[in-house]
């Protein structure tokens, strides 16, 4: 079995990025899946839609913060999104990289992972050549790239499949 690697530049281009009509429209359509099924589930929340970085954004907030308690797990989060991606695909055509965040479950998620990153670090600092992440998805491999980045040191993708994760080293 060949380990695929990759290191990523977080200022690198996308190929074949959409535009950004076709983002708002990416956005227009998971936002309609989304509001019929927090209809579905009685849940009420406002819908925030943005395009930024070659990929539509949706953010559902609720003004009681218990309302969305269960919906904002990271495990359901990522299940949603899947689900509001394929919904998007279905009506398109075209595959969606679009990030859904409900109740800040996003922000929360990348404090966990710069947490994570400083720590590896202190690790490397320490001694360490390398310090090796959890396996994570590749929207949070890209977040931990750019914290790795930020910090002057290198980080790159290892692993196939679920198995897929992030090795920080000093160069």
């Amino acid at each position: 079995m060949t380990e695929n690697t990759d290191v990523i530049a977080a200022d690198a281009p996308a190929e074949d990025s959409p535009t950004l009509d076709q983002l708002e429209k990416e956005g227009d359509i998971a936002a309609d899946y989304i509001e019929e099924f927090l209809d579905i589930c009685d849940l009420d929340g406002d819908i925030d839609i943005d395009a930024r970085n070659g990929r539509a954004y949706l953010s559902v907030q609720a003004t009681d913060a218990d309302n969305l308690r269960l919906l904002s797990k990271p495990e359901t989060v990522n299940a949603l999104q899947e689900l509001t991606r394929l919904a998007v695909q279905n009506k398109t055509g075209s595959f969606s990289r679009l990030i859904l965040d409900i109740g800040g479950s996003r922000d929360a998620r990348q404090a966990e992972l710069a947490s994570l990153v400083a720590r590896a670090i202190e690790r490397i600092e320490g001694g360490a050549a390398e310090a090796s992440l959890p396996a994570m998805s590749s929207y949070e491999r890209k977040l931990v790239h750019d914290l790795v980045s930020e910090h002057g040191y290198v980080s790159e993708s290892k692993g196939e499949g679920r198995d897929r994760h992030t090795v920080i080293s000093a160069s």
